[in-house]
């Protein structure tokens, strides 16, 4: 076939037509009547209009061989994927039908899939957070970091239309670094996407641990009929436990009467059915051979299941608290015997959970790149952000508030709060079948993520051998074994891994990225750098005050 012959690609939709520029003054609309676009019946000739409009996609093809931008085709002459036909020599069109262009969603669906990205294991530590840094405070310092992590995002969601002249439809976060910072830009993006993602898998093998623990101990004491002793008030669903009572600044000996240490089912099953030095391991039996599938997709049908274990949460959290009441009372800066002050020096403790919290930075592009309209990602984003943060204080605020002080201390919410529901609670125990079944699923996608950014980097191949694999799985398992056995506070490890990721991709790497692109423009102020200077600075102290608050 010679070259003349071959067919030629464009867009004839009927009517005017105007094409998605990034500056709305370099529209150019064009015609073509309808009756030149003909469906499969009939044959009709097409338009000169049509004819030039093939010819100008063509002569830009032939250009775009050359490493040169600007002799790319220019927005007016691209055709869209959803009005793409097919040009023959003997004058006559087809339009091009199915094609592989993604399923756009509307603007709810959009914001829900953000909200259930976002709604994680961080929802648990939520209530242990408010009551580190107080509960006016905690408050405070939700909305705050809300609003400012919203900002951060906004940047990121931007990056990508401020670089010129380069086609970045199919970019992600990660490639706008190496755009802007070279090698080190891409590696330290990765080496932090690495940190949050492995950090979550941790906080998972230790609730993954948890869960199952309660959940044996449940079926336990009902099968043999065992009579637990650890309840606050007489109905079961009224239960609360301090399980370590010792948390009480002020040694308030009442609090031992519901302590969950007296919660014991029997030596010899108490002996191979720990929380920490049995569970664990029972784990990788079921776990490790699953993170060396070759795909994941199987596990990703399950991940619905996210949705409905946080609204069963909030059921949950809403029964409690109409169960138990509210048990409030404000001490500014001095703490009692059962309440702690409204402004504690451990606030650091609750912005670091919240950072990962509030983090999807390393996905946001993907995400809104499926939205129908474009033209509303800013305002479908804060949606989302705004309907995460009010699930976070509703759950916060009300496990806090509903907290029986006293007899009990508020010193004894727990960085999971359904660790003070003792096992023997048939609500909480569906809650954490939920969670259990759900993390069960979830883990291997966490780990296929895992092995996708580093195998891929590394050795150009997602799979690149069963040895390698394997090897990478092993050492992730047993970090979450060790956290589990001898470091099971989820609430420590979501703000250290929180503060960390958070560093770089929700602090530093999106206002560099603003300055350096409004510099490059010669767009830059003094209030501009000021302000995201002073973002980076909040970045690094909310890690350095992991440490030292």
């Amino acid at each position: 076939m010679d070259e003349d012959s071959k067919p030629l690609l464009g867009s004839v939709p009927p009517g005017d037509y105007y094409t998605d520029s990034l500056d709305p003054k370099q529209r150019r609309p064009f015609h073509v009547e309808p009756r030149n676009i003909v469906g499969e019946d009939v044959q009709e000739r097409v338009s000169a209009e049509a004819a030039v409009l093939s010819s100008r996609v063509h002569y830009y093809g032939r250009l775009t061989g050359s490493s040169d931008r600007l002799l790319a085709p220019p927005d007016h002459v691209i055709p869209s994927h959803e009005d793409i036909y097919i040009y023959s020599p003997l004058g006559t069109a087809f339009k091009v039908q199915g094609g592989d262009s993604p399923v756009k969603n509307p603007s709810i669906v959009t914001i829900f899939a953000i909200w259930n990205t976002m709604m994680g294991t961080s929802i648990l530590s939520i209530p242990w957070g408010i009551k580190q840094a107080g509960f006016t405070l905690g408050i405070i310092i939700i909305v705050l970091m809300g609003l400012l992590t919203l900002y951060c995002c906004y940047r990121v969601l931007k990056s990508t239309k401020s670089i010129p002249y380069v086609d970045t439809s199919d970019w992600e976060f990660p490639d706008v670094c190496k755009y802007y910072f070279g090698g080190f830009g891409k590696w330290s993006s990765l080496v932090f996407s690495l940190v949050s993602l492995i950090g979550a898998m941790v906080v998972y093998w230790v609730l993954m641990s948890n869960f199952l623990f309660n959940t044996g101990k449940f079926i336990f004491n009902y099968v043999h009929n065992v009579n637990t002793s650890d309840a606050f008030g007489t109905n079961g669903t009224e239960r609360v436990i301090c399980p370590y009572p010792d948390l009480d600044p002020h040694g308030n000996s009442s609090t031992s009467l519901y302590s969950g240490s007296g919660n014991s089912t029997g030596l010899e099953f108490d002996r191979w059915w720990s929380k920490t030095n049995t569970i664990p391991f029972y784990l990788i039996l079921l776990l490790l051979p699953l993170l060396n599938f070759r795909s994941a997709s199987f596990f990703a049908r399950f991940t619905f299941l996210g949705t409905i274990s946080v609204i069963y949460l909030i059921f949950l959290v809403t029964y409690k608290a109409i169960q138990l009441g509210f048990h409030l009372e404000f001490h500014w800066f001095d703490s009692s015997m059962f309440f702690v002050p409204e402004f504690r020096t451990l606030f650091p403790q609750l912005s670091g959970v919240l950072t990962l919290a509030f983090f999807i930075h390393n996905c946001i592009i993907t995400l809104m790149k499926n939205n129908k309209h474009q033209e509303n990602n800013v305002r479908d984003l804060s949606l989302a952000y705004l309907l995460v943060g009010l699930t976070y204080l509703y759950v916060g605020v009300l496990i806090f508030a509903a907290f029986p002080s006293p007899p009990l201390s508020k010193e004894c919410i727990e960085p999971n709060f359904l660790d003070n529901f003792p096992s023997s609670d048939i609500l909480v125990f569906v809650a954490r079948t939920f969670l259990l079944f759900q993390m069960t699923t979830v883990y291997p996608l966490l780990g296929y993520l895992v092995r996708v950014q580093l195998m891929g980097q590394i050795f150009g191949n997602h799979y690149p051998g069963f040895l390698q694999v394997f090897v990478l799985n092993v050492l992730v398992v047993g970090a979450g074994v060790l956290m589990a056995k001898f470091y099971p506070n989820i609430g420590s490890i979501i703000r250290y891994s929180g503060a960390l990721c958070g560093l770089a991709l929700v602090f530093v790497l999106p206002s560099l990225i603003h300055m350096v692109s409004l510099k490059r423009r010669g767009e830059l102020r003094w209030t501009s750098t000021l302000f995201h200077g002073f973002l980076i600075l909040l970045g690094v102290a909310n890690l350095l005050g992991q440490f030292f608050m």
